[in-house]
């Protein structure tokens, strides 16, 4: 039993010492440092640095935004709102009324045509009509392109008259030149521009010819002729060849007022000419203007297309003009392309580009007698009025002057 209790005290003893020596290692460790104390705040807080001047914490007391005055001149300003200009309406062109406008641009023709008018004035009026003088006659016609079959009418002609005639004073000579040259021109053909059909608006109107013979351009001047004649105009941009084609016609379109239809580039032309009388029925225009693709007449294939595109607009309406735009200054060439265009899509009037250009003037009746159709119109210029109704009397005077 002595035992027991010796081994107990044994154990607490040694507890105590172990315990003691726990307590003993954890009281060396060093106690933190107590937090200093919070300083007095009574000044404000500082500004914050933004500079050097902004060292030196500011005594004044804030104004409001409205007590504060702003700076003027070259300071800073408050950005004001941004001024927003109103979009200009483009003003539309008044187009040159078509009455006379031949007349107008009489001096213009007859720079380049009265060579033939003085040449054979100047024939005529010799001494002695020999057969030399009647040969430098039909020569000087043939040079301005009038053709072999005209050509020896008029002569013919001519020679009888001036045997009758017996005297040849200038003015007799000149008033008998302007009545075999107006004749030969042909007087009685019907040369007005066929817009308005009998079954109703609108009037269609398809525009042929070659590269380079200014297609485009022409209708173009074309819409703009028919608006001074007071008619609403659709422009069908079925050139879907030429990349500037459709720009270009729809730039002339806009001048005017007309509405100008297209496709995408590469597209189907008859397609585009299709929607283009479709959209002028369904809007009530007067006439649809349809400018096609320039073609060399030589290509079966792109021939063979613009009948295509014809076919495909009558399925709408027929066509109440197929105007053929020629190059004057091709002369005989011209023909041949006339041939060929008017086996396609039957041509009911010719356009002549480009007449101030040449001395050539007879092709006006050698187009004439080659497809039996009038020449309708002329081109006189670049300007944008510079497309006239053509009228065989003022043609005619110019070509012999005053």
């Amino acid at each position: 039993m002595d035992i027991v209790i010796l081994a107990v005290v044994i154990a607490v003893v040694v507890i105590g010492a172990i315990g003691g020596l726990v307590v003993g290692s954890r009281r060396k460790k060093p106690l933190p440092k107590p937090p200093p104390a919070a300083p007095d705040i009574t000044a404000p807080p500082a500004e914050p640095h933004v500079g050097e001047e902004a060292e030196t914490p500011r005594d004044e007391t804030r104004r409001t935004i409205e007590e504060v005055d702003l700076p003027s001149g070259s300071g800073a300003t408050l950005a004001e709102p941004p001024v927003v200009e109103e979009l200009e309406v483009p003003q539309l062109e008044v187009p040159e009324p078509t009455a006379g406008r031949l007349v107008r641009l009489r001096s213009r023709l007859s720079r380049s045509q009265s060579a033939l008018g003085k040449g054979l004035l100047t024939l005529l009026s010799r001494e002695h009509l020999d057969e030399d003088t009647w040969e430098e006659i039909e020569d000087t016609l043939l040079t301005a392109d009038v053709g072999v079959q005209p050509t020896q009418e008029l002569v013919e002609r001519l020679r009888e008259r001036v045997r009758v005639l017996g005297t040849r004073t200038p003015e007799e000579l000149r008033g008998l030149l302007r009545e075999e040259l107006i004749t030969l021109v042909g007087p009685e053909m019907d040369r007005a521009v066929r817009t308005e059909p009998p079954s109703g608006k609108p009037g269609i109107v398809m525009v042929v010819g070659v590269n380079g013979t200014g297609k485009t351009t022409t209708t173009g001047k074309l819409a703009r002729v028919l608006v001074a004649d007071g008619r609403s105009v659709v422009l069908g941009a079925a050139d879907t060849f030429r990349a500037a084609a459709a720009d270009q016609l729809q730039t002339w379109g806009e001048r005017v007022g007309a509405h100008t239809v297209r496709g995408p580039e590469g597209g189907d032309p008859a397609s585009v000419a299709f929607d283009a009388v479709k959209e002028g029925k369904e809007i009530g225009s007067d006439v649809v203007l349809i400018d096609t693709a320039g073609r060399l007449h030589t290509k079966t294939g792109l021939m063979d297309e613009l009948g295509k595109v014809k076919r495909v607009v009558e399925k709408h309406a027929p066509l109440d003009e197929v105007l053929l735009v020629l190059d004057a200054t091709t002369g005989q060439n011209g023909l041949i392309q006339a041939r060929v265009f008017a086996e396609v899509v039957d041509i009911t009037g010719i356009v002549l580009t480009k007449l101030d250009g040449t001395a050539k003037g007879g092709i006006v009746v050698a187009v004439q007698r080659e497809l039996g159709v009038p020449v309708k119109l002329i081109g006189l210029g670049e300007g944008a009025d510079d497309l006239a109704p053509f009228e065989p009397e003022a043609f005619v005077d110019a070509l012999i002057g005053d």
